[in-house]
């Protein structure tokens, strides 16, 4: 879910995490946080996914995710990286 540039990610209840947000070489910092939202009775957790805009000034976005999800796409992102890194050291491969 995109949002505009003056918005921010809601700041309900927030985990309060040690590591510094991510940098990517084009500029983008991307943070990673717990947030409860609902009532203290039933409480929802997601899981914040926020990339901030890049150095040219695109804008960012973020997302909520279940703890299935983030499981997901934690999942997805080391398949790619394993692939990446399988790709890198066979010159003229491609991954998928």
């Amino acid at each position: 879910m995109a949002t505009a540039k003056e918005e921010r990610l809601p700041r309900a209840t927030e985990s309060d995490g040690d590591e510094a947000p991510l940098v990517t070489k084009c500029g983008r910092r991307i943070e990673v946080r717990c947030l409860r939202f609902g009532r203290p009775d039933h409480p929802v957790d997601r899981i914040a996914l926020a990339v901030g805009e890049d150095l040219g000034g695109e804008h960012g976005v973020w997302a909520a995710l279940s703890p299935d999800e983030a499981r997901g796409l934690a999942r997805r992102l080391l398949q790619q990286a394993d692939a990446a890194e399988r790709s890198a050291a066979r010159p003229g491969t491609v991954s998928s």
